[in-house]
Formats: structure tokens, sequence, C-alpha cells
């Protein structure tokens, strides 16, 4: 799980590494999100997560 602001580092550590990582976005920032909004983020993840991971 990484947020939207990072997708260029992401994309770009991808290439150098020659790896694709299974990433689900979620919106920046993360750090002055309550724990209901947090609560939220996760729950809006958690089946793309599982998907990925049981695939």
């Amino acid at each position: 799980m990484v947020t939207t602001e990072f997708e260029a580092a992401a994309a770009s550590q991808s290439d150098a590494l020659g790896f694709e990582p299974g990433i689900v976005w979620v919106a920046h920032p993360i750090q002055n999100r309550t724990a209901g909004e947090l609560a939220e983020l996760a729950n809006q993840a958690i089946d793309p997560i599982l998907a990925m991971i049981t695939k």
C-alpha cells in the first residue's frame, strides 16, 4: 500500500530493480489522518490487497 504521491518514485525504483511489485494506491497524505480515516483507507484497500496475495 503506497500513497499516490509516490507513484513516480515507485516506478523508478521498480525499473531500477527490474521488479514489478504489487501496489495498492491510496490517497496522500497519510500522517495527518484520523484513526477513522485510516480505517476507511484500510477498508478500501483490503480487497485489492487480498486479491494480489491470493492469486
